[in-house]
């Protein structure tokens, strides 16, 4: 039986020479792998449709030996050809990507969570890349999967405290308008390593570029 979602793609990748294993990010599905045969070959339906980031309508089979379920049809919504102007937008979004797939399951209703990453994507080309785009992320993530932060029962200062506390409640446009005091946001980057190491085991690949990419 065919279905049918949409969803963001957080990567792709060959599996044969003609093929692509194409990971989504869906709302009602989750997290999920596709198969796009003949995706590599210049006159295949599916060229110029498969790239990170895009958002699209899709169809597919699900397979019933593996989590590998077959692609029918794509039609993309939004491409965000943004994120492929600067190599610190491809920086943190793949950060995210990394965070996302270690710290959720798959097949499984993500709603928030892909509400979240479209609503990061579409932040990240609209200014210079940022370091507090990258905690506000995590926070957000965190909070979504029901790890908030405490502050109050951390040694943070009441101004990293209330940093914390901006980050987290901010929506994408405002937290644009944010200019932490520069100490500050060092002793929150510190903070989130310990506390996404204490909650996830290990910190997701990619953090310490992604904050480079942000200047800090």
């Amino acid at each position: 039986m065919t279905e049918t979602t949409s969803g963001l793609i957080l990567r792709t990748r060959p599996l044969t020479d003609t093929s692509l294993i194409v990971h989504w990010l869906t709302p009602d599905l989750g997290r999920l792998a596709t198969v796009a045969r003949g995706a590599r070959q210049s006159k295949s339906a599916f060229a110029g449709k498969l790239d990170f980031g895009y958002e699209a309508g899709f169809s597919f089979q699900r397979s019933r030996r593996s989590e590998l379920h077959a692609l029918r049809e794509v039609s993309v919504s939004n491409p965000r050809s943004g994120l492929r102007t600067d190599y610190g937008y491809l920086a943190q979004a793949a950060y995210a990507v990394a965070f996302i797939e270690q710290a959720t399951e798959t097949e499984t209703p993500l709603p928030e969570v892909h509400e979240l990453m479209a609503g990061f994507l579409d932040h990240l080309p609209q200014q210079p890349a940022q370091a507090r785009s990258v905690f506000a992320f995590e926070l957000k993530l965190l909070s979504t999967l029901g790890l908030e932060p405490e502050a109050e029962e951390s040694t943070l200062k009441p101004a990293v405290h209330a940093l914390l506390g901006e980050l987290l409640a901010a929506t994408w446009t405002e937290l644009a308008q944010l200019n932490p005091a520069p100490e500050d946001v060092r002793a929150l980057r510190h903070f989130l390593h310990r506390f996404i190491i204490w909650h996830c085991q290990k910190l997701p690949k990619g953090r310490e570029e992604a904050l480079k990419a942000g200047g800090k």
